[in-house]
């Protein structure tokens, strides 16, 4: 073949650009708006959604949605066979477990000797123990050997810091993964995802019965007392340091909120078949809100929302978790950064390395942001770079557009999530039959990374609880955001101590 042949059909070949070259040019194409354009565009999008009218209208709406689903939903407003809280005086030595999805945590728990401005909880012996995949891996009654082991290991530490040979030691466990409870230490083991095969062979089975059954084939001297979930824990362990505590927030990687309610607030057919003992003596009740599934058409959305929602494996199954979760506020500053790429010239129309990757943009990334209080920016900077690299420096408009835009993001978190706290509160107040200016002071109990991590988070979203409350009726701080540190591990002890023989 000539060269001139070779030539032509050379030009003729479609040419295949890689992914950043195509974006580059698609940027060159629709560069229709400038940064400053774009920039007011995001603010307005998002501060649009934050008024404090507009949050209290929200507040309504959801309301309703709560006492729908209290009357009538499977998946939803769960109430647990917790029935009573601490009241802040028990005493003891307990065994708390804690198994989560990359870690299993086991402590020695001692209650009460509140001296010295202490809480009375103390951690006397704690050891963490990572599950890999070979823990994973386990299969069935093996995976609950395993933590029989670690169990063995503790109960001996124990009997030596005591002075003891075979003491008995009740049990809490945090289980963070589904379990249908079928009383306070009891429930049906389903299936626990996350590469987990410990389920298999056993699935349906009494998981108190699993892990005792590892216990006494090596003559472990303890008893499980006591199961429950992240929320539930969270809730005990702050109500035994402060008798104010009826709710609690879970907010890291997802989130939930649990809420101790009367009784007479659910349908009857929401506690299935109880024993006559237990509706005898159950007054209050802790439930389970599944609050994530919340709000679908009460929250205002943009088209970053959207785009996320319609490309999520699971759409429109958990609305409020897809707009305030550490899972997700990186991945809309992600699709908001993109489009600023492609139709604005951030970063000269280069997109970072990765980033086009969903769900590359961490939001401890976002965070840093935040936190970094230098005029140049420069920690923030080095970690963006060291995750999403780019051929030349990004200008320090950039970078403060990253952080304005993160800023945003959060904010508009801080907000829903006030607004779904005060549609809670407000719903649990009228069960009490009490209007929200007659309440007692409510804390609701506080775990997770971006609730306790992410720089203002937490007291952006009191102050706009405070300004719901004022609104309601109530006096600012009647509904206070407090962490409960450690809390699967105390609430795993404490719940073993607020049972009843029901």
């Amino acid at each position: 073949m000539s060269a001139m042949v070779t030539s032509a059909v050379q030009l003729m070949q479609p040419t295949y650009p890689n992914k950043r070259q195509r974006i580059r040019r698609v940027a060159e194409r629709k560069s229709e708006k400038s940064m400053d354009e774009f920039a007011s565009e995001v603010e307005s999008l998002l501060e649009a959604q934050q008024g404090i009218e507009q949050s209290l209208d929200m507040s309504r709406r959801l309301q309703e949605e709560y006492r729908e689903k209290l009357r009538s939903s499977d998946i939803s407003m769960l109430p647990s066979y917790q029935h009573t809280l601490p009241s802040g005086d028990e005493r003891g030595d307990f065994l708390a477990l804690d198994v989560g999805g990359s870690t299993f945590r086991i402590a020695l728990i001692r209650l009460g000797a509140k001296r010295n401005g202490g809480d009375g909880m103390q951690v006397r012996r704690i050891r963490s123990f990572v599950i890999d995949k070979a823990i994973r891996d386990l299969q069935g009654q093996a995976f609950f050997d395993w933590m029989a082991e670690r169990i063995g290991d503790m109960l001996a530490e124990y009997n030596h810091i005591n002075g003891t040979q075979d003491a008995r030691l009740q049990m809490g466990l945090a289980w963070s993964f589904p379990v249908e409870q079928t009383s306070p230490r009891s429930g049906r083991l389903l299936a626990m995802g996350k590469g987990f095969k410990a389920t298999q062979g056993v699935e349906g089975e009494d998981l108190s019965e699993l892990v005792m059954r590892s216990c006494r084939a090596r003559a472990l001297n303890v008893e499980m007392r006591a199961i429950v979930n992240d929320g539930a824990a969270t809730l005990l362990s702050q109500s035994y340091r402060d008798p104010s505590t009826r709710m609690s927030l879970i907010l890291g990687t997802g989130m939930n909120a649990a809420v101790f309610l009367p009784v007479t607030a659910l349908g009857s057919g929401k506690f299935g078949e109880r024993p006559d003992s237990w509706h005898a003596a159950a007054k209050h009740v802790l439930v389970n809100t599944e609050m994530s599934m919340f709000g679908k058409h009460v929250w205002p959305v943009t088209r970053w929302d959207e785009e996320l929602n319609d490309k999520h494996m699971l759409p429109d199954f958990q609305p409020l978790e897809y707009l305030v979760t550490g899972r997700y506020l990186g991945e809309i500053v992600r699709l908001i950064l993109v489009e600023a790429v492609t139709t604005a010239g951030l970063f000269n129309g280069e997109l970072p390395s990765r980033l086009e990757e969903a769900y590359a943009l961490d939001t401890r990334i976002l965070a840093a942001f935040q936190g970094d209080t230098s005029a140049a920016l420069t920690k923030a900077k080095s970690g963006f770079l060291q995750a999403h690299s780019l051929p030349s420096p990004p200008r320090l408009s950039e970078l403060q557009f990253i952080r304005d835009v993160s800023q945003l993001v959060a904010q508009r978190a801080a907000v829903y999530l006030a607004t779904a706290l005060h549609a809670l509160w407000t719903v649990r107040t009228a069960a009490e039959g009490l209007e929200p200016g007659d309440a007692s002071h409510v804390t609701i109990a506080c775990d997770g990374t971006i609730v306790e991590k992410y720089p203002g988070f937490r007291e952006s979203c009191q102050r706009h609880l405070d300004e719901l409350c004022v609104l309601s009726g109530a006096a600012k701080g009647a509904v206070t955001l407090e962490m409960a540190p450690e809390s699967s591990i105390f609430g795993a002890a404490v719940a073993v101590c607020c049972l009843e023989d029901t």
